[in-house]
């Protein structure tokens, strides 16, 4: 008999070490968790390797939650924060950067053409190396501070300025190159 799976139930689940639960858990979750990942990752092989390592850490942690936020906002964070270390860990880049080195600090925005899909946007993203795509994601997408930013990577707040600077002027560069 079909089990409907609600999300109190994957979780009750998962705390029990309930194999159906985990898979409910992914088949439920991993499209939108990959988006996120796809947001971080240079192409789709390392989004889908930062979902599996998510997921386990998902797994793995699950008894931590408690319901504070929603699900799918502490599941975000966990993806985040696991492609955050994967960068790290495999890149080893460095923010050197001072905001001193960017000599026109003012917002770069980018006119959104029709034409311009979103699979363009995420490819001319995941495009940017590692340090600019991260502090972009974190900044533009996630909604950080330049503090929060600067805390979560340890990097000074002027480095967190200039590479999303860079970013996105390097994004503006790319997408006219689509048009």
């Amino acid at each position: 008999m079909h089990q409907q799976w609600t999300e109190e139930k994957i979780i009750a689940g998962c705390k029990d070490n309930k194999r159906k639960a985990r898979k409910a858990l992914y088949d439920r979750y991993h499209r939108y968790l990959l988006g996120i990942a796809m947001q971080y990752a240079k192409d789709k092989q390392e989004a889908e390797s930062i979902l599996l390592e998510g997921m386990m850490k998902i797994y793995d942690n699950i008894h931590t939650f408690k319901g504070l936020a929603s699900f799918i906002a502490w599941m975000k964070r966990i993806i985040i924060n696991t492609a955050i270390d994967k960068i790290r860990k495999e890149q080893k880049f460095s923010f050197l950067v001072s905001i001193d080195d960017v000599v026109d600090n003012s917002e770069i925005y980018v006119e959104m053409d029709e034409e311009l899909s979103l699979q363009k946007i995420l490819k001319s993203i995941q495009s940017l190396p590692p340090q600019y795509r991260l502090v972009f994601n974190l900044f533009a997408i996630e909604g950080y501070s330049h503090q929060e930013i600067a805390d979560k990577l340890n990097i000074s707040i002027g480095t967190s300025k200039s590479n999303l600077h860079k970013s996105r002027k390097r994004l503006k560069e790319l997408l006219k190159e689509y048009r």
